[in-house]
């Protein structure tokens, strides 16, 4: 399968990607970062609306991985631990990109991102030759900055749950296998970060490490694989735009017997959403060697004590909040008007249901805010109550909100409201006593 689309496609999906880009900048989704000052590069914070499409995202993961099921439990480790901790896994010696500078326009790259040797900058082939650039974050813990103050922010979340493996096992009692499982942000120096917020330096990860028996782990595998790719369609991700990519043996990562990716196709190509690696007994086994501690399991039943192999899939929080809204983003015409609409899941637009008034008049506005505070408590609702309906609607449409409650004059009579679907435009009458069951059976899932 080609890693890249056909020159055609390719255009239709940059232009795509720009559209989707600037919405996500005019409707509050994502802002660069410190813009008043001139930003930081590769850097974003998240406006309202993004903050609230992670939220609901990392709840979604969260729901499959955790709330579902009753072999995996939660742990929230620190960003920043025992500098051995990154010895022992291989981080400070291992955890490095090929840098070079080009000698003409004086910019670093990352030397196997390169086409032909040639800088993409000013297309110089005059590069220096490829030097290791470790892509952890280096500080200093307390007052003085020497050598016994050195520690790191995280580059992934994985080593705070194995070193916390014999805690996690002797306080809930669990048996292999189990999982545990956090979402924590993690910093990697990236050389070139860019792709607006698909590599960047600092990110989220939603993270699970699933210890079994070494003879289980191959199974196990095959099962997450399965599990994580269902995932994203469950929540809409079209099929045509995934694809599960088992790497090559030169391409492993040197504690993994096993790694696939799930790769979303991107405008420039397919890229990462997720790894899914068996990370066989590396882990446990290094911090065992470095710490002095065992961290294996004895299962009385049968005597047997082994090192666990682990299964870890790896998702970006933040590359998967890009590619649903990649996805999502569409074009259509209603009654002879161009319409941008989100055609998000419930789950994961950032509002599930809008409520506006057909008026500002203060007996329908009271109305309307009585409905407001009664959906609220159960969905994450937006209230608007500026412009014309028709202007209000395709706002909402924009941002993904799948169904708007419309409080009319008739409501005052009869008190009933109407439900508009965001996909359809359909609209249908609906009680207001019933209206919170109504959008928890469309909601679903």
């Amino acid at each position: 399968m080609s890693t890249t689309p056909a020159p055609e496609q390719s255009a239709q999906s940059h232009d795509r990607f720009e559209a989707v880009v600037n919405l996500t900048k005019r409707r509050g989704f994502v802002f660069p970062s410190a813009e008043i000052y001139g930003g930081l590069r590769s850097s974003y914070d998240y406006g309202p609306l993004g903050t609230l499409m992670l939220r609901n995202l990392k709840d979604a993961w969260w729901r499959a991985m955790v709330q579902e099921r009753d072999d995996v439990v939660p742990i929230d480790a620190a960003i920043l631990t025992n500098p051995r901790v990154w010895e022992a896994s291989g981080h400070l010696s291992t955890f490095t990109d090929p840098l070079v500078d080009c000698r003409n326009c004086k910019e670093r790259l990352r030397a196997d991102h390169l086409e032909n040797g040639v800088c993409p900058n000013c297309g110089s082939t005059d590069l220096t030759e490829a030097r290791p650039f470790n892509l952890m974050f280096k500080t200093f813990v307390g007052p003085v900055e020497d050598d016994a103050a050195v520690a790191y922010l995280r580059p992934e979340t994985a080593q705070g749950m194995f070193v916390n493996f014999a805690n996690v096992l002797t306080t809930t009692r669990r048996r292999p296998p189990f999982g545990i499982a956090q979402i924590g942000r993690s910093f990697r120096n990236e050389i070139t970060p860019g792709n607006f917020v698909f590599r960047t330096r600092e990110f989220e990860q939603m993270e699970m490490e699933f210890f079994c028996h070494p003879d289980e782990a191959e199974q196990w595998h095959r099962y997450w694989c399965e599990e994580r790719m269902a995932w994203y369609l469950r929540y809409g991700m079209p099929a045509s735009l995934l694809r599960l990519r088992p790497h090559d043996k030169d391409e492993l990562a040197h504690y993994a017997a096993a790694s696939s990716d799930v790769e979303f196709l991107f405008p420039w190509g397919w890229g990462e959403l997720e790894g899914i690696a068996n990370r066989t007994d590396f882990d446990l086994r290094a911090h065992s060697e470095h710490s002095g501690v065992r961290l294996e399991y004895f299962d009385q039943a049968t005597g047997e004590r082994f090192t666990p192999y682990v299964i870890e899939p790896a998702a970006g929080a933040t590359r998967a909040m890009m590619a649903f809204l990649l996805a999502a983003y569409d074009e259509d015409e209603i009654g002879g008007e161009r319409r941008t609409v989100l055609r998000l899941h419930p789950r994961l637009a950032p509002y599930q249901v809008a409520v506006l008034p057909l008026s500002r008049k203060e007996n329908l506005a009271q109305l309307a805010r009585d409905v407001h505070a009664r959906l609220r408590r159960r969905f994450i609702c937006d209230y608007d109550d500026t412009q014309s309906i028709g202007r209000r609607y395709r706002r909402q449409d924009e941002i993904g909100t799948p169904w708007c409650v419309t409080v009319d004059f008739d409501s005052l009579e009869d008190d009933a409201v109407t439900i508009r679907d965001r996909d359809s435009t359909d609209q249908r009458r609906v009680p207001i006593a019933g209206l919170v069951a109504e959008i928890a059976a469309l909601v679903g899932d």
